[in-house]
């Protein structure tokens, strides 16, 4: 068994259940937690979306910010069935179910959705160690899964619910947040971290400057070190003033 761990808002940490068949937690998965934690609001009910083995619904829950049962759903049957567990070892309450974006979720209205689906772009996935034994169909930009997320969050959300979603450098981030602000009255950046790229990928510095000039992905360049960034948004429809 695989495990990964996370340290809670006061100090004391769990460790999830993974596998080389679902998609290992990263540090975006943690500043998405710190994303929604930095809102500073609670929410009674939540959507998980993408949930991998878990982890951010279940910590949100267990911190208090979300209420239970958490609603959560992945594509991948090995993911759902970790999450599963993950949810039952924590003493979380969870409706875990396998499916694309919202197809779970029909009828279904939440205070808060979060979307920790893939956003990296297809050629960085192909060169990356994260996509290994997972599928990325997030197109060529990296923005089409987070894109159709966005478009249809306002049918699952309730009058004064949030969207939180990550943007990352490794996709076309411009194009995500054209359609986030189209579709929502509020966009607002919570948090953001930098990353410095795996070691492992260091040999493909080329095809990634290449993307870059592209326009596909940005990335920026420090004492020798290329590096990318998450940035965490939160949405909401609330009337512009």
């Amino acid at each position: 068994m695989n495990t990964y761990e996370h340290k809670l808002d006061g100090g004391a940490s769990l460790a999830f259940e993974t596998s080389d068949e679902a998609f290992v937690p990263t540090g975006t998965s943690a500043v998405l937690i710190e994303g929604v934690r930095r809102a500073g609001l609670t929410y009674a009910k939540a959507l998980d979306l993408g949930c991998g083995v878990g982890i951010v619904g279940i910590v949100l829950a267990r911190e208090g910010v979300i209420g239970q049962p958490v609603h959560a759903s992945d594509l991948s049957e090995n993911a759902v069935e970790l999450a599963r567990r993950n949810y039952a070892t924590h003493g979380v309450e969870g409706v875990v179910r396998r499916g694309s974006l919202f197809e779970p979720w029909k009828g279904e209205t939440y205070d808060l959705v979060i979307d920790d689906i893939s956003g990296v772009a297809e050629p960085v996935a192909r060169l990356s160690p994260w996509f290994r034994n997972v599928p990325c169909e997030s197109g060529r930009d990296g923005t089409h899964l987070v894109r159709e997320v966005i478009a249809r969050a306002p049918h699952y959300l309730n009058a004064n619910g949030r969207l939180v979603f990550p943007v990352l450098s490794l996709s076309h981030a411009g194009t995500i947040l054209d359609e986030a602000r189209k579709a929502f009255a509020h966009v607002e950046l919570v948090t953001r971290k930098e990353w410095p790229l795996p070691k492992s990928m260091a040999p493909h510095a080329a095809e990634l400057r290449r993307l870059a000039a592209e326009g596909l992905i940005g990335i920026t360049e420090k004492f020798g070190m290329l590096l990318w960034s998450t940035e965490v948004y939160v949405a909401h429809r609330g009337a512009k003033t």
